[in-house]
């Protein structure tokens, strides 16, 4: 591995994704991606008693669905790197309980996904890990009871609001050869355009996606055509024109090439405010659909830009803003194993 420029890494030994796994809830499951995950709950509760049990279930099914679909035991994995939303990553850390494997808990809030898989991937690259898993994971309920209001309340919601994608989506990280390459990443910094308003996440994130996106393109020395799609987190309606209209004064039109996976999970008409969002939102999509078409030959190069709110209930009560951070990883199309 090495820096690229000034905030990037690439990876010059190969490093894959051997397999990956996705679990959603009933709404993503209605969604326009549907055929893409692994396991659909038909209600919140995944049959579970309350709803962070439900979202530890939700982890549970993914990354069982990756480590089979790997053919690979949880004992011969090195390391497992894992987080979520809740209050001291408390799904991550339960299902590593389960698992038994190491765990590195990670937090950049809702660009947790590229976080965790931009550190596998430089970890098994430098050799500490043969095989490292990733898994992250949000729940609608747990995260508006923890962050807004209990669902159960009825709060009332503006249109600017995004919704808390229900589900988790795992990868499992190595050198064997497989269809999905890890080429690159861009670690972002943390950006603050003092935006205060907690229901709309968009507007606070779009910044970071901005900044993560221009610094990853001049440190590669690269254009968005490099790229058959950006793909960004969860900005949903709101934050992607604001990203589109930021790039454009750097002399970057990502318009053509540019989708938001909070707004690729769910139909427009279903009844998610301006789109998707949480840590689940870009995982689902990225380890599902566009693990896919990569795979197909669809793509053969698309950058993942998962974006993070890093607020807290205390900072919101506080008055103070909410600052953003964006990762991005590089995934082109690989080879098979021989």
């Amino acid at each position: 591995m090495g820096k690229t420029g000034v905030q990037s890494w690439s990876f010059t030994n190969p490093v894959y994704i051997q397999s990956s796994g996705t679990a959603v809830g009933p709404l993503e499951g209605q969604g326009p991606l549907s055929s893409t995950f692994d396991r659909v709950h038909d209600d919140l509760h995944c049959g579970e008693e309350n709803w962070e049990l439900a979202e530890r279930r939700l982890m549970i099914d993914a990354v069982h669905s990756c480590l089979q679909k790997a053919g690979v035991d949880e004992s011969s994995v090195d390391l497992f790197l894992a987080g979520d939303l809740l209050n001291q990553n408390v799904t991550g850390n339960y299902v590593a309980r389960q698992l038994g494997i190491p765990l590195i808990g990670m937090f950049g809030a809702c660009s947790t996904s590229m976080e965790t898989l931009a550190t596998a991937a430089a970890l098994v690259e430098s050799g500490y890990s043969k095989q490292a898993l990733v898994a992250v994971s949000s729940h609608n309920a747990t995260a508006e009871r923890q962050f807004r209001y209990p669902t159960e309340y009825g709060g009332q919601k503006p249109k600017t609001a995004t919704f808390t994608v229900t589900g988790s989506g795992a990868a499992l990280v190595s050198t064997t050869p497989s269809p999905v390459k890890i080429e690159a990443a861009t670690i972002g910094k943390v950006m603050d355009y003092k935006i205060k308003d907690p229901f709309d996440m968009g507007s606070a994130m779009a910044p970071a996606a901005w900044d993560t996106i221009k610094t990853h393109l001049e440190d590669m020395g690269r254009v968005p055509e490099d790229y058959d799609v950006i793909a960004t987190g969860d900005l949903s309606s709101i934050g992607t024109p604001i990203l589109r209209d930021l790039m454009k004064q750097d002399g970057y039109d990502i318009t053509p090439v540019h989708k938001d996976c909070g707004l690729m999970v769910y139909h427009s008409d279903q009844p998610v405010f301006s789109g998707g969002s949480g840590c689940a939102c870009s995982a689902v999509v990225t380890y599902g659909k566009l693990l896919d078409d990569l795979k197909l030959g669809t793509y053969q190069r698309i950058l993942i830009v998962a974006t993070g709110a890093l607020m807290s209930p205390m900072m919101i009560q506080q008055k103070e803003s909410i600052p953003g951070i964006a990762h991005a990883v590089v995934l082109t199309k690989g080879e098979t194993s021989r």
